[in-house]
């Protein structure tokens, strides 16, 4: 697998906590906030594959574009950063090697710990 960070979707984080769409939650939650797949689906027939892959702070380029397997480490519900979410992908990327995601994801977990801080 050749994941890699998804910078536009890095980017696109940065901007939606700091126009304050983000949600402080708790670490465990991510399993309740995660969009489900008939979510995902309505979402991309709605936006398409451009806008769901900026809610994804992976790209694995062996999949093809428009399929979600190509998508890894979402970070929100498709309205909101969520903090479960981050740390859900922060995590896992550590497990699986991938700096570079490890290292975006903290950098949006900084950025939402300013946030719950009242920063």
């Amino acid at each position: 697998m050749s994941v890699k960070l998804n910078r536009p979707a890095l980017a696109y984080a940065k901007v939606l906590i700091n126009n304050g769409r983000a949600v402080v939650d708790e670490r465990d939650v991510w399993s309740k906030h995660q969009p489900s797949a008939a979510v995902g689906n309505d979402f991309i027939d709605k936006h398409g594959w451009r806008e769901y892959s900026r809610w994804h702070l992976g790209i694995d380029d062996a999949e093809n574009p428009n399929t979600k397997g190509r998508y890894k480490f979402p970070y929100g519900d498709f309205t909101q950063v969520h903090r479960c979410g981050v740390l859900a992908a922060e995590s896992r990327a550590g497990q699986y090697k991938y700096t570079d995601i490890e290292q975006a994801a903290a950098h949006l977990h900084g950025m939402l710990e300013g946030l719950k801080a009242g920063h």
